[in-house]
This record gives C-alpha cells, sequence and structure tokens, in this order.
C-alpha cells in the first residue's frame, strides 16, 4: 500500500508539518506524564482506526518500557485492572473528547471532574491539547492512507 501524499515532497506541507511536530515535541517534554500520553495516543488513534498511529505509539510506549498486557488491553481499558485511576481518568478524557460528535455534548462535567483530580491545571492543558493533536494526525494519516508497520521507534523525534 502505498501513501496518496508524500507530505515531506510538499514544500508547504513539509514547512506546516515541521510546525506539527515542533507541537508534539512540546507535549513530549509537558509535565503530563509519559505513559499517560503514549496511552491516550494510542487510545485516540484506535477509535480513529489510524494503523499509523497505532503502530507508531506502541512502538514508542514499548521503547519506553510498556509492558504489552496494557498496551493490548488499551482497547478494553475500563474492564483491565493494569491502569491507575488517574490513567483511566486521562482516557476517558481522551474517549468523550475524540467522539465529541457521537455524545453531541463533548466532554461530560463528570469526566472532566475526574480527570481534573488527578492532573494540575497543566497537565489538563497538555492532555486536551493531545487529545486534540492525536485527532488532527490521526485525520491527516487516515484521508491520505498512510501505511503501517514500518515505523521505527524515535523516527520523529
Amino acid at each position: 500500500m502505498d501513501a496518496r501524499l508524500n507530505y515531506f515532497a510538499s514544500p508547504t506541507t513539509g514547512q506546516a508539518l515541521k510546525h506539527f511536530m515542533s507541537a508534539g515535541k512540546a507535549l513530549r517534554d509537558s509535565a503530563l506524564p509519559a505513559a499517560t500520553q503514549e496511552l491516550v495516543s494510542l487510545r485516540v488513534s484506535q477509535i480513529n482506526g489510524c494503523a499509523f498511529c497505532i503502530d507508531m505509539h506502541t512502538k514508542e510506549a514499548t521503547a519506553a518500557g510498556e509492558t504489552a498486557v496494557r498496551l493490548n488491553l488499551v482497547a478494553a481499558w475500563r474492564e483491565a485492572t493494569v491502569f491507575t485511576e488517574a490513567e483511566r481518568a486521562a482516557l476517558a478524557l481522551a474517549e468523550e473528547g475524540t467522539r465529541v460528535a457521537d455524545a453531541a455534548t463533548g466532554v461530560s462535567d463528570e469526566v472532566w471532574a475526574h480527570a481534573a483530580k488527578h492532573y494540575d491545571e497543566e497537565q489538563l492543558v497538555a492532555l486536551v491539547t493531545l487529545v486534540a493533536f492525536m485527532n488532527a494526525a490521526n485525520r491527516m494519516n487516515i484521508i491520505t492512507q498512510q501505511p503501517a508497520g514500518n515505523y521505527v521507534a524515535g523516527q520523529f523525534h
């Protein structure tokens, strides 16, 4: 499978992606725990069906020491006992933030309050921005059918 577009071949898109990836770096450097970032990135990508990002975030999380059990259970996190309460709050916020069109009301007060119980304002800003960032990345990759399977951990760092 070949991608419909090569983002890096276009000067306009290459410049835009340079800034987009800078936003990703700022998020990686934020106070939001790295494990939480990878779990949220993976869950958003699973919901959206972005194979490229699922491949990327599974490999990044593995390289950072995440266990196969936790990665395999992200899709069913509600029934899994391997996630902390803080991670569960982040995953709930990520799901509702990704499914805004389905929920019609956006992120519920209950989900927001649960996240705010576990994360300070700086971490919440990073979490909300990460959810939006991942949704944008997923859409770009899905629209252009970016192939999955060949990502190498650290490739975009």
